[in-house]
């Protein structure tokens, strides 16, 4: 860690006395990630040019979106490395928190850049097999859950939740926990990857997200701020303050080259492991329930999938053909069918995203 390293230093000169302060190091993870993605995402995107990777485009998708065939893929190898040049600089390695998320992280982004591979480099269509994608969206939830329920570091807090807008109020699930925390890391995984449909909007969501809880990590991690807004005291979680704020750098990095018209998509490898990350962060930080509300935007993309498959196969059945709720899922290609431009979706879902994670934010002061 590049941080601890130049904190020796600080009897030389008191300028490194700096390195010890979370703020600080947040502060340079963010503006490392940030830079990096920068510098990087040039050189993938040349890379992936020279070899002809392109994104195939659905023929039953919007049919404005078929100018995109071809578009570089994989991109979320430009967020995965920036965020790992990042933490790896500024975090404290030995934290289990850090441990735990960059884990998740990186096996989410291993499984969608093997789907990635397999659909753009090796030209199957359907790339990875939906089950061996929630193998490994189980699998990682499966293997956080039972880190956090048998491991003494979370003595007292092996299966508690809190519950946002009630004071001091928490929920102990017992055994339960460990589905929970499954169902949330696979949720927040495919919620991520469905929402990146449009150019920026996944990115775009993700960075309004990991910004806020970078927020939370912080306040969490204090005892005098965790009493005064009576939330749950969880010490180590400010090192997920700079993990979050990596994240961030890199999104926004990435939304340089990804912001309409983009010169290259996240693909899986970006998308599941934001997803993976976002998931995790909010388990690790006991925000399960206020995820429903900060990524609410993510949520109403599942959701608006669900509703359109269930009412398509209820109507089949019923009647003979399939009807739809929405002209097309997810709900961000039905406001495009509507006639809103691709740009305009995008900065409306963004706002929505930043009132939300405003209003996250401020159930802390109701509690």
């Amino acid at each position: 860690m590049l941080a601890e390293f130049l904190y020796q230093f600080r009897d030389y000169f008191f300028g490194f006395n700096l390195f010890r302060y979370i703020t600080v190091r947040a502060a340079l993870a963010a503006i490392t990630a940030l830079f990096f993605a920068w510098w990087i995402g040039p050189k993938i995107i040349r890379l992936l040019k020279k070899y002809q990777i392109g994104e195939e485009i659905r023929i039953e998708g919007p049919a404005s979106h078929q100018a995109k065939k071809g578009t570089p893929t994989m991109g979320g190898l430009i967020l995965l490395v920036s965020i790992m040049v990042a933490v790896l600089l500024w975090a404290d390695l030995s934290n289990i928190y850090v441990l735990l998320i960059f884990m998740a992280t990186l096996t989410m982004g291993l499984v969608g850049f093997i789907d990635d591979y397999l659909k753009s480099i090796l030209k199957f269509k359907k790339g990875l097999i939906g089950r061996y994608k929630l193998i490994g969206q189980i699998s990682v939830g499966l293997f956080i859950a039972l880190v956090i329920y048998f491991h003494p570091y979370f003595e007292g807090l092996h299966s508690n939740t809190s519950v946002p807008f009630f004071k001091n109020l928490e929920i102990d699930f017992g055994l339960l926990y460990i589905p929970i925390v499954i169902f949330v890391l696979t949720g927040a995984s495919n919620a991520v990857n469905l929402t990146d449909g449009l150019d920026g909007l996944a990115a775009g969501l993700s960075a309004i997200a990991f910004i806020a809880f970078a927020g939370i990590a912080y306040v969490s991690s204090n005892v005098n701020f965790s009493n005064y807004l009576n939330i749950i005291y969880l010490p180590g979680t400010q090192e997920l303050t700079i993990f979050s704020l990596a994240v961030f750098g890199a999104a926004i990095g990435f939304l340089w080259y990804n912001a309409y018209p983009a010169e290259i998509f996240m693909g899986d490898t970006g998308s599941l492991a934001l997803g993976s990350a976002l998931g995790t962060l909010a388990v690790l930080l006991k925000k399960e329930l206020l995820l429903i509300l900060l990524a609410g935007i993510f949520i109403l993309e599942v959701l608006s999938v669900i509703i359109q498959t269930t009412y398509f196969k209820y109507t089949r059945r019923k009647y003979g053909e399939g009807r739809r709720v929405f002209r097309m899922a997810p709900i961000h290609h039905h406001f495009e069918l509507k006639g809103w431009h691709e740009s305009k979706v995008v900065i409306r879902f963004w706002i929505l995203g930043i009132l939300l994670a405003l209003l996250s934010l401020g159930t802390f002061k109701t509690q």
